[in-house]
């Protein structure tokens, strides 16, 4: 609303004596930066309880129960009256919030008799602005719903306001606008009040997250000044210099941290990497890097760039029967695990654990010609589902999830599906999502997939939407920007391989069609970016239609998101051999791609190749790998080094590659 009319100031003139003179805002048009004007001055100890905290690349302030605040006239020199149009910006960090419970970013008091001018504070999964008259004497409040902030990760709100109009945007999103009963106060005085930064008074409504900017911008929306950028999670107007400086380089001149940098550096062999330990910093000498633990794994911070060099024979694992997926994940204080999809029945499926150097089997567990696997979590629950395709009455697919106790992962719920062959799994706004692709039921492929939503009060995935696909292969979610994303590979429409596949954006709470893509039998999407540039790599696998042979040697493409258009557009095709995968990858600064050829039309045995990419050129070959049967591709990286699985779906070999770097 702001950005789309002119902006009237409704502030008074300064007037005495019943003569106007030449008008004055109470305070500069420029952005007030609350939060450093509430810290202390430099020199001065700050509060014991303000802990500085490094976490997920940012710096931000945890203010553990103490009372940061200023009197309002340290800000509003030319006279006492808070600005009619405004916005207020916040880069937070929120731990989950139990039900109920409130916490203050800012608050507006009134010294003589504590009441609450103003106040901006968050709830579980909600943003509420508060304001009072102080001539009426009325208390409104605004509230923006489904709006997930308390997910553990850095957002940055902008809250603009002006007359009826409350507009909030997250993350440089989708702005969410409210309409007020009455205009937000043209004269609201502050005189006498006091600005408090992270509670509504001592002691009460603390905020337990973490704070990195609270920015008050009179007279226009900041939304303009934020956005777009680069990382829009971490978006800057004004950030206090104490936060901005790197804690990895301290100036050997200057004064002692006296905030403490909530940040310690491990040398040696790799250590656990867990939530306890998340922040953490790693350094090692083998690595030549530098490694911070995101509560999960380890990531790179700072490392001499590697580059590949060739690829190495490393292990030969022997599954209990042919493989189709294998799906690659860590478990806090665990380690590296790998799933492995089996098509046999009757001896199910393996998970294996990574331990001294290899792969090795940890736990069988009970599938039905299973087709792939997907990890995810759920808050602090570790879950793993299995795409069923074997054709029995009623066919279902299982979530296991992970018992810390027992250290194995136990059946947990069933869904029905219909020769399932892939889940994917996502969150938005705060909420948790499964979808499978529901390949034929009988002979009919033309049918639906199914999204699921996690339901935190029962625990179990419901159905939320369904999406009408054909011969549905794979789903892959992605995001650009505040837009999310899913794309399915149809396969067969019972007649034709030449169909199209998918593309769906998130509007209104469900999934709605945004592009159809043309492919040819289509089997996996690929998502990745480079350089701020989104990509989509489709691997086609065989052209069948009534008329004509069937091809298996054909071209698979990678598609661009193109800004002009806002659609994908060809980028590049690449002649693959019944291509049923894609892995996008990095060593150093180096970006890949492999493909899993399978067949070419005479034999199974047929190399499958990585390609780089290099530019204008786009990919281009760079080893070629003997493979049988090449179903999946999986990249990961150990102490060992980094390394390339595939599965095979005509043997029981898959083979790890170790990647050799120079």
């Amino acid at each position: 609303m702001l950005a789309c009319c002119p902006l009237l100031l409704t502030w008074l003139l300064v007037a005495t004596g019943g003569q106007s003179h030449s008008w004055r805002p109470c305070t500069d048009l420029l952005p007030l930066d609350l939060l450093a004007t509430a810290l202390p001055r430099p020199g001065q100890a700050p509060p014991t309880q303000v802990q500085m905290v490094q976490s997920k690349g940012a710096r931000g302030l945890r203010l553990a129960g103490a009372t940061l605040s200023f009197p309002a006239s340290q800000i509003f020199t030319n006279c006492d009256l808070f600005p009619a149009e405004f916005s207020l910006v916040a880069t937070i960090k929120i731990p989950r919030l139990r039900q109920k419970r409130n916490q203050y970013l800012f608050s507006a008091v009134d010294e003589s008799s504590d009441s609450l001018l103003l106040g901006l504070r968050v709830s579980e999964n909600r943003l509420h602005f508060m304001t009072t008259s102080s001539g009426a004497g009325g208390r409104g409040r605004l509230s923006f719903r489904n709006v997930g902030l308390d997910d553990n990760r850095w957002h940055t709100v902008v809250l603009a306001v002006t007359g009826p109009y409350a507009t909030l945007t997250v993350d440089c999103g989708l702005p969410l606008e409210i309409k007020q009963a009455q205009s937000f106060p043209g004269a609201l005085s502050t005189r006498g009040s006091r600005f408090f930064v992270g509670s509504r008074r001592r002691g009460r409504g603390g905020f337990t997250g973490l704070l990195r900017q609270l920015v008050l911008l009179p007279g226009s929306d900041a939304t303009a000044r934020l956005c777009p950028t680069s990382d829009p999670s971490l978006a800057e107007l004004s950030v206090p210099q104490i936060l901005k400086s790197s804690p990895l380089e301290p100036d050997p001149q200057g004064p002692a941290d006296p905030y403490g940098v909530e940040a310690t550096v491990t040398l040696g062999s790799r250590p656990v990497c867990s939530r306890a330990e998340q922040g953490q910093l790693w350094f090692s000498a083998q690595r030549k890097g530098l490694f911070i633990c995101d509560g999960l794994t380890w990531r790179t911070l700072l490392q001499n760039p590697e580059r590949l060099d060739y690829v190495e024979d490393y292990q030969d694992l022997y599954t209990s029967s042919e493989t189709f997926d294998v799906e690659l994940f860590s478990i806090p204080s665990e380690g590296l695990f790998m799933a492995a999809a089996n098509r046999d029945s009757r001896s199910g499926s393996g998970l294996y654990k990574w331990r001294n150097g290899s792969f090795q089997l940890y736990q069988n567990m009970s599938t039905q010609e299973a087709r792939a696997w997907k990890h995810f979590t759920v808050d602090d629950k570790i879950f793993l589902v299995v795409a069923n395709s074997r054709e029995v009455e009623p066919e279902l697919s299982i979530i296991y999830r992970w018992n810390h106790r027992r250290r194995r992962f136990l059946r947990y719920q069933t869904l029905e599906t219909h020769g399932a062959l892939d889940w994917e799994a996502f969150q938005i706004h705060n909420h948790s999502y499964l979808v499978v692709a529901n390949h034929r039921r009988d002979s009919n492929h033309n049918i639906q997939s199914v999204i699921y939503r996690w339901n935190p009060d029962t625990e179990l995935f419901e159905v939320n939407q369904s999406l009408s696909t054909s011969g549905a292969y794979d789903w892959e979610f992605f995001t650009v920007g505040p837009y999310h994303f899913l794309v399915v590979a149809n396969t067969f429409d019972g007649q034709s391989t030449s169909i199209s596949s998918t593309v769906y954006v998130w509007l209104d709470g469900r999934f709605q069609t945004f592009q159809d893509i043309p492919t040819v039998g289509a089997t996996d999407w690929e998502t990745f970016q480079i350089e701020g540039r989104f990509f989509l790599a489709v691997a086609n696998s065989q052209k069948i239609s009534d008329r004509g042979p069937s091809p298996y040697s054909i071209n698979s493409t990678v598609y661009e998101l193109s800004a002009l258009t806002q659609t994908f557009i060809r980028f590049q095709d690449i002649l693959t051999h019944s291509a049923v995968d894609w892995e996008f990858f990095t060593i150093g600064d180096d970006k890949f791609l492999v493909v899993a050829n399978s067949y070419d039309g005479s034999s199974h045995s047929v190399n499958s190749v990585v390609y780089r990419w290099q530019g204008y050129e786009g990919f281009v070959p760079v080893h070629s790998l003997p493979t049988f049967g090449c179903r999946d591709w999986e990249h990961f990286s150990t102490d060992e080094g980094s390394f390339l699985i595939y599965s095979s779906a005509t043997t029981r070999l898959s083979k790890v590659f170790k990647l050799k770097t120079y």
